[in-house]
C-alpha cells in the first residue's frame, strides 16, 4: 500500500507490496505524489502476481518435461540430455523458470568454461535459448529468456588442422592391420562424409557412380559423386562396417598413439577431403553439393588451402 507523508516542506511516498519489497519517491506537489503512488502500486502488484513462485513450476520439472518430449525426438538426443544434465546440476535449477535470470546463467557460463571449450559451451547456450523459447511460444509461460542479454564467450581460433604428408601415408598405406578402420578413413578423405554418415553406408546407397547419404546433421539427405577409389572401398568391403561409433572413436585413438600423430581429429579429415576438392578446382557449388554445406560462410570454416598450391595458379 501507498504511504504519504511530509517531510522538509515536500510530499514523500513510498509504496510497498508484501514478499515483493518497496520503493518510494519525493515530490513537491502533494498530488502529484498520489498520482506517483497509486500508478507504481498497481505496477508493483502486477510485478507481485507475474513472480509469485507458487504460479510457476520449478525449473527442473520443464527441463525434464522438455527432455521427454522434445529433445527425445531429435537425432542430437544424446548431445541435449547431456547438456541438460549439466544444468541440473545447479543449485538454481531448483528456482521457480521465472526466477532464472541472465546472472544465474552468467555464473553457469563460468563454471562450464573450466571444463568445456567456447565453442562447446555455444552449443548448450543455443540448446538453453531454444528450451526458454519454446517454454514461451508454445507452453505458454510469460517469462523473459535470461539468455538474450548473456555475454557469449569468443572463439579465438578456428581449426586449421591438415593432414602432413607423413601422416596421410600413415593412415592410408602405413602397416598397421585394422583394415576396417582404414578402410573407413580412406572413405572419409576421398568424400568428406561425417563419421556417422560412413557408418551408415548399406549397399542399396550406391548407384553405380553415386552414394546416397540419406540421414545427414542438417536432416535434409544428399546424393555424392564416388570416386574410383571409394567405388573400389565400397564395393570390397561388407557394408555397413563392422564398427560402431565409439569403436572408430578408441580405434583411432590407439592408432594415432602408435603412430605419434598428435593433435589430430577424425573429424579433421573432413577439413582434409574439402580443402582438397577445392584444390582439384572444384567450384563453391560442386563442393557444397558434395559436402552438404547449406551455409557458404560454414562451407569456409572447412577450407583451408595451401598458400604454394595457390601460388601455382598464380
Amino acid at each position: 500500500m501507498a504511504t504519504l507523508r511530509r517531510r522538509n516542506n515536500k510530499w514523500q511516498v513510498q509504496v510497498r507490496i508484501r514478499n515483493y519489497g518497496a520503493t518510494s519517491k519525493t515530490f513537491i506537489n502533494k498530488k502529484d505524489a498520489l498520482q506517483w503512488g497509486k500508478e507504481k502500486e498497481i505496477e508493483l502488484q502486477r510485478c507481485a502476481i507475474k513472480y509469485r513462485p507458487q504460479k510457476f513450476p520449478i525449473t527442473r520439472k520443464l527441463i525434464e518435461k522438455y527432455i521427454n518430449n522434445i529433445s527425445i525426438k531429435k537425432r542430437g538426443y544424446e548431445f541435449e540430455r547431456y547438456c541438460f544434465n549439466n544444468f541440473l546440476r545447479t543449485s538454481f535449477s531448483n528456482l521457480p523458470i521465472n526466477q532464472i535470470s541472465t546472472k544465474h546463467l552468467s555464473e553457469y557460463r563460468d563454471i562450464r568454461l573450466e571444463k568445456v571449450k567456447a565453442s562447446t559451451f555455444l552449443r548448450e547456450l543455443n540448446l538453453i535459448r531454444h528450451f526458454f523459447n519454446i517454454l514461451k511460444r508454445e507452453w505458454g509461460y510469460e517469462i523473459d529468456n535470461p539468455c538474450n542479454n548473456l555475454t557469449k564467450p569468443k572463439v579465438f581460433q578456428k581449426r586449421e588442422r591438415r593432414l602432413t604428408e607423413y601422416e596421410y601415408n600413415y593412415l592410408v598405406k602405413g602397416n598397421y592391420s585394422h583394415n576396417t578402420l582404414r578402410n573407413i578413413i580412406e572413405i572419409a578423405i576421398e568424400t568428406g562424409m561425417r563419421r556417422g554418415e560412413i557408418l551408415n553406408i548399406k549397399k542399396e546407397h550406391i548407384k553405380t557412380d553415386t552414394l546416397l547419404i540419406p540421414i545427414t546433421k542438417n536432416g535434409h539427405q544428399r546424393i555424392i559423386p564416388l570416386t574410383k577409389r571409394a567405388k573400389y572401398i565400397l564395393h570390397e568391403t561388407k557394408l555397413p562396417f563392422s564398427m560402431s561409433a565409439n569403436a572408430v572413436r578408441l580405434a583411432w585413438e590407439r592408432l594415432k598413439n602408435k603412430a605419434n600423430i598428435k593433435d589430430l581429429h577424425f573429424h579433421d579429415l573432413r577439413h582434409e577431403a574439402i580443402s582438397q576438392l577445392f584444390e582439384k578446382g572444384l567450384s563453391i557449388p560442386e563442393v557444397a553439393l558434395i559436402s552438404g554445406h547449406k551455409d557458404v560462410r560454414m562451407l569456409f570454416r572447412y577450407t583451408h588451402l595451401k598458400a604454394e598450391d595457390v601460388l601455382k595458379k598464380l
